[in-house]
C-alpha cells in the first residue's frame, strides 16, 4: 500500500471503468487491468481487479436479472469453465503477452471483418460450436488478464440480440464466471492483504460506475450502443498488439 495519490487516482479510474462495464458496457472493463498496471505488475493488478469485479458484479445481478439469454449462458458457462481451467494449469507457463496479442488479433480481425459484411443484415444463432470455442477462449483470457470480453462479444455480436439482452447476458455469464476465479487465483497465492485492503478501497468506485453504466445502457440507442461496442473493440484490440508487441 502507499500514499501516493496518483496510485489511487488511477487505482479509482480502473475500478470505475470495471463498474460501468458491469453496468452493461462491456466495451470499457477490458481496461481495466491495463490502466492499474500502471501502477503495479500486471499479475498483481488481474489479482487486485477480481474482488472488484465480483463487488459490482452484484449491481449486474440485480440490473440484468430479467434481461438475458438462457441459451448462450447454457452454452457459453461450461466452455467458459474449461478455459478458466486451462489457464490456470498453464499460468506458469503461459508468457502473458502471447495471450495479449491473441487478445488483440482476434477482436482486430472481427472489427475488419464486420466492416466488410455491413451490409448483411442476417442475424446468427447461438449455435454450439462457435460458443463453445469462442467461451473457452475467453474462460482462458480471462483468467489470465481479465480480458474475456471481447471473444464472447465477437460471439454474440452477430445474434443482433436486443441490447439490455445482450449485455445482461454478458454481465451474469461473467459474474458467474469471477466467483469461480476465486478459488485458482487464492490457490496460486495471488491474493494478500496489501491488495484485498486496495479492492476494499476501490469497491465503492465500482459499484457506482456500475449503476452508472446500467443507466446508460438503458438509454442509448440500440444502434449506437453497438456501433459503440464495436468501435471500442476495435481501439482497445489495437492497443492490446501494441502492448504485445512493443512493451
Amino acid at each position: 500500500m502507499t500514499n501516493d495519490v496518483w496510485f489511487y487516482a488511477v487505482g479509482a479510474l480502473a475500478a470505475f471503468l470495471v463498474g460501468t462495464s458491469k453496468g452493461g458496457l462491456p466495451m470499457v472493463g477490458v481496461l481495466g487491468v491495463p490502466i492499474m498496471a500502471l501502477v503495479m505488475p500486471p499479475v498483481a493488478a488481474a489479482a487486485t481487479l477480481l474482488p472488484v469485479y465480483i463487488v459490482s458484479d452484484v449491481v449486474g445481478l440485480w440490473a440484468y436479472r430479467k434481461h438475458y439469454d438462457k441459451r448462450n449462458m447454457v452454452i457459453l458457462l461450461p466452455a467458459l469453465i474449461f478455459g478458466v481451467c486451462i489457464g490456470w494449469a498453464t499460468a506458469n507457463i503461459t508468457p502473458q503477452w502471447i495471450v495479449t496479442l491473441l487478445v488483440g488479433l482476434i477482436g482486430l480481425a472481427y472489427c475488419i471483418n464486420a466492416v466488410m459484411k455491413r451490409s448483411n443484415t442476417t442475424a446468427r444463432t447461438a449455435d454450439v460450436p462457435r460458443g463453445l470455442f469462442w467461451g473457452t477462449v475467453a474462460g482462458f483470457t480471462s483468467f489470465v488478464s481479465h480480458t474475456g470480453g471481447p471473444p464472447v462479444q465477437m460471439y454474440m455480436l452477430p445474434q443482433r440480440l436486443d441490447k439490455m439482452v445482450f449485455a445482461g447476458t454478458i454481465t451474469i455469464t461473467f459474474a458467474i464466471v469471477n466467483a469461480l476465479k476465486l478459488i485458482p487465483y487464492w490457490a496460486l497465492g495471488e491474493f494478500n492483504p496489501g491488495n484485498l485492503q486496495l479492492a476494499a478501497y476501490l469497491s465503492p468506485v465500482a459499484v457506482a460506475g456500475a449503476i452508472i453504466g446500467y443507466k446508460l445502457t438503458s438509454v442509448i440507442p440500440q444502434k449506437l450502443f453497438f456501433q459503440l461496442i464495436e468501435i471500442a473493440l476495435a481501439v482497445v484490440s489495437i492497443k492490446l498488439i501494441f502492448d504485445a508487441l512493443f512493451k
